[in-house]
Order: structure tokens, then sequence, then C-alpha cells
């Protein structure tokens, strides 16, 4: 291989593994129901909580049946998978992090209010070792 090869190769950017919110092989590594505590906490409680990867960070909301469609609409621009059912799924693939957590927990607790529902909790979860 010639110079050109070889530099070529210290270029190319090392593959980033793909996460998928339906990942068959995902575990929940850190929860967070309990509103008092916050999120840093919870995230430095976890000890399989690895917080150099990706993850899925996943709220559960209850939402009224006939606003489900329009929490859908809201929340799929940013990338937010919803899976409607007594308690509400909501998931994307981010890095984690106790600010970002923290301001995703208030953005579902104000969606679940404007709907008339109620924001539970999150949890994360990231693919089993």
């Amino acid at each position: 291989m010639g110079m050109l090869g070889r530099l070529r190769d210290l270029l190319r950017r090392p593959e980033v593994p793909s996460l998928s919110v339906d990942d068959p092989d995902l575990v929940v590594v850190v929860e967070a129901f309990d509103v008092v505590e916050a999120d840093s906490a919870a995230l430095a409680r976890s000890p399989r909580w690895r917080a150099d990867e990706l993850a899925v960070l996943r709220h559960h909301v209850r939402i009224p049946p006939d606003q489900v469609e329009r929490a859908r609409e809201l929340l799929e621009p940013d990338g937010w998978v919803l899976v409607a059912g007594d308690v509400a799924k909501i998931s994307r693939v981010q890095k984690l992090d106790a600010l970002h957590c923290a301001q995703e927990r208030s953005r579902m607790a104000s969606l679940a209010q404007r709907l008339g529902g109620e924001a539970l909790g999150w949890d994360a979860l990231q693919p089993a070792r």
C-alpha cells in the first residue's frame, strides 16, 4: 500500500455502531421515577450506565388516547418514537448526560400537561454486556 492509501486509512472515520429504540439487546441501565431525585443523582447511582456510549432515553407518560396522535406529531420531528399504551413510551437514541436528561424530562412533563396527561419518569437502555 502506498503512502496515499495509508493516509486515506488514517483519515477514515471509525464506524459508529448504530443503535435503535427497538434493539432486542437493550436492557435498562438507569431509572428515574422519583420527581425529587436529580437526574444527575439517578445517573450517578447506576453502576451499569456507560456514559461514553449511546443509549435509548425512554420517557413513560400517560397521554389521553385522543391526544396520542397530537403528541406523535409534536415529537417525531425531533426523532422521538412514541409507542402508545396505558402508559406511552417515548424514546430516542442519544448520548446521555444529566443536563439533557433534565431538559427532556421537563419537556415531557410540559407536553403531558398540555395534552391532559402525566409524565411518570424515564429510564435509559443500553445493549447488554
